[in-house]
């Protein structure tokens, strides 16, 4: 379903967060001799580079579902140091004999039905001071999602797309910490807030390119057997996009983009 090259055409807006949520996290770690750290939903293995930078010592495995990602993520491969490896995080479950000191997740766990339920089985198989950080999309009431729910709804595009979600995938901050803190023998501490960042685009339908990376990919890898079809999908999804998100005199597209970001330390 994912194609790198499109998803790494707005890296840089999409790297703040992860910088923003790595920031707050501790920087000792528990493990022996050295820290053990998991990147769920770890994407071409770029964004793994900075948990790399921050943790010079420890060894990283970078997980996720895709093998396009993967293949990508190859190359950033450090034996020893840094690696990938594939696994579905509806059902990954750290292995008692890593004793991971942190699990981070950037950006990935919105796509995975039921996350929440993870986490008891998350903060369970971390020692003391091991660390649960995420940071997840928080803008489903957005343009960009009404208005493709909208229209994979509608009479043209239903069957052959059926019904989005609707029900948001994600928590606010308040319900995360509500989940989160009472967890393990002696409980969390969490750190839990949103921000809506700011991203100022340019070019061509700026904003439809933005979702082809992220929020379109379900709705492409079903029209991807007829261009035509997926042609007139985009067509009318951009006309909705541009108004909902004009461009201003100077030609820049303003585009919100609220997450949520949680940290989880282990008593």
């Amino acid at each position: 379903m994912w194609d790198p090259e499109q998803y790494l055409r707005h890296s840089g807006p999409r790297l703040r967060p992860l910088l923003d949520l790595l920031a707050h996290v501790p920087d000792d770690l528990p493990g022996s001799p050295r820290p053990r750290i998991a990147d769920l939903g770890c994407g071409p293995g770029g964004p793994s580079e900075a948990l790399a930078a921050r943790w010079p010592g420890a060894h990283i495995t970078g997980y996720d579902s895709s093998p396009q990602m993967l293949a990508e993520a190859a190359a950033h491969t450090r034996p020893g140091r840094l690696d990938f490896a594939h696994a579905d995080l509806a059902h990954w479950r750290p292995d008692p004999d890593e004793r991971f000191g942190l699990l981070f997740s950037n950006a990935a766990l919105h796509w995975v039905p039921g996350h929440p339920e993870a986490f008891a089985d998350w903060i369970g198989a971390l020692p003391a001071g091991g660390v649960l950080a995420f940071q997840v999309p928080g803008n489903f009431d957005a343009p960009t999602h009404t208005l493709l729910a909208e229209l994979r709804g509608s009479p043209r595009w239903r069957a052959r797309l059926g019904e989005p979600a609707r029900t948001h995938p994600v928590l606010d901050p308040a319900g995360y910490a509500a989940l989160l803190a009472p967890l393990g023998p002696h409980g969390c501490d969490v750190d839990a807030w949103e921000t809506t960042y700011l991203h100022r685009l340019t070019g061509p339908d700026p904003v439809l390119d933005w979702t082809k990376g992220s929020t379109l990919r379900p709705v492409l890898a079903r029209l991807k057997d007829d261009p035509a079809a997926r042609d007139a999908f985009l067509a009318e999804y951009a006309a909705a996009l541009r108004d909902a998100y004009p461009p201003g005199p100077d030609g820049v597209t303003a585009f919100p983009f609220r997450r949520v970001f949680v940290i989880a330390v282990r008593r």
